[in-house]
C-alpha cells in the first residue's frame, strides 16, 4: 500500500482545493453554461485519453467492464451532466458563497440514499458531524440571502445541482468497489459529455460563437476542477465512505468565498466567516470517526 493509500486524507484537501476554484473560474465565462460544461468535459477526455489508450492495463479492463458497470457508469454521467449545468447556471443568479454552500447539502443526500438504498449505517457521532457542518453551510447562505436582491431562482437550481452530483457520488461507491478510478472516471466523463452535448443541441445552441473565455475556463476547470477535484473524490471512495466524500466538500464554501473576495470582492461577513469555521470543525470531526471506525 502506497503513502497516498495510507493517508488518503492528503488527496482529499487537493480536491477541495481543486473544486473550490471551480465557481471562480465559471465566473469568467461567456459561453451559456451548459457550453461552458461541455467545454469542460471535452478537455477532461481529451487530457485523460493518452493515459489510457497507452496503458496495456487499462485498455484491457475497459474490454473488460461488464454491462452492469458501463450502464451505471452512464447513470454517473447523466447525473454528473445535470449537476454541472444547474450549477453553473445557478452562479448566474445568485452569488457564490450561497450556490456553493447550497450545492453542499449534497452529504445530507448522499446520507440519505446510502443508509436507505445502499443499505449503509450511519452512527449517532457521525450523523452529529453531518449537522454540524450543515449549520455552518446555512450560516453562510443566511448571511448572503440578507442582501439586495432575489437569489430564490439561483439557490433552486443550486438544490437540484446537489441532488444531482449526490446519485453520481452514490453510483461511483458502487462502482469504485470493483473498477480503477482511470476506468471508472472515463467512462463516467464519456458518458457525461454525450449527455451535454445533447442538452446543448436540444436548447437550440452551437458549440462555438462566445469567444475564446469559455474554452479556456473550460481547460482550467478539466485540469483543477475534475482531474485534481472529482477524480480525486472517485479515488477515494474507495477507502472512504460517500458520506465522509461528500462532507468533507463542504469546505468548499469557506475556500470559494476566500477566492471570491480576492478576486470579485466580495468581502464575507462576520456570519459568514463563523459558518466557514463551524463547517470546516465539522468536518475534521467527521474524519476523526472515519480514522477511528478504520
Amino acid at each position: 500500500m502506497n503513502t497516498l493509500e495510507k493517508h488518503p486524507m492528503i488527496l482529499i484537501a487537493v480536491g477541495i482545493m481543486g473544486i473550490s476554484l471551480s465557481s471562480i473560474f465559471v465566473k469568467y465565462s461567456s459561453a451559456p453554461s451548459v457550453v461552458t460544461a461541455v467545454y469542460r468535459l471535452l478537455w477532461t477526455i481529451v487530457l485523460m485519453t493518452p493515459a489510457v489508450a497507452c496503458s496495456g492495463k487499462r485498455r484491457r479492463q475497459l474490454r473488460q467492464t461488464d454491462s452492469k458497470t458501463v450502464l451505471l457508469c452512464i447513470l454517473s454521467g447523466i447525473f454528473l451532466a445535470l449537476h454541472f449545468t444547474l450549477w453553473f447556471e445557478s452562479l448566474n443568479h445568485t452569488s457564490v458563497a450561497s450556490s456553493t454552500t447550497i450545492v453542499c447539502t449534497e452529504v445530507i443526500w448522499v446520507a440519505l440514499g446510502w443508509r436507505f438504498f445502499l443499505k449503509g449505517k450511519l452512527t449517532g457521532k457521525a450523523c452529529l458531524a453531518i449537522a454540524v457542518t450543515l449549520a455552518g453551510s446555512v450560516l453562510i447562505a443566511l448571511s448572503d440571502s440578507s442582501g439586495e436582491g432575489s437569489h430564490l431562482y439561483g439557490d433552486l437550481l443550486a438544490l437540484l445541482a446537489a441532488i444531482a452530483v449526490a446519485v453520481y457520488t452514490l453510483c461511483g461507491r458502487i462502482v469504485r468497489a470493483t473498477t480503477s478510478t482511470a476506468v471508472y472516471t472515463y467512462l463516467v466523463y464519456l458518458a457525461c459529455a454525450f449527455t451535454l452535448v445533447v442538452m446543448t443541441f436540444g436548447q437550440g445552441l452551437s458549440l462555438a460563437g462566445y469567444g475564446g473565455s469559455g474554452i479556456v475556463v473550460g481547460l482550467l476547470l478539466a485540469v483543477f476542477s475534475t482531474i485534481l477535484g472529482h477524480s480525486i473524490f472517485s479515488w477515494c471512495l474507495k477507502f472512504l465512505s460517500p458520506a465522509f466524500v461528500s462532507a468533507s466538500k463542504l469546505c468548499e464554501p469557506a475556500a470559494a468565498a476566500v477566492f471570491a473576495a480576492f478576486l470579485f470582492h466580495e468581502i464575507p461577513k462576520p456570519l459568514q466567516i463563523l459558518g466557514g469555521l463551524i463547517i470546516i470543525a465539522g468536518v475534521i470531526y467527521y474524519s476523526r470517526l472515519e480514522q477511528q471506525a478504520a
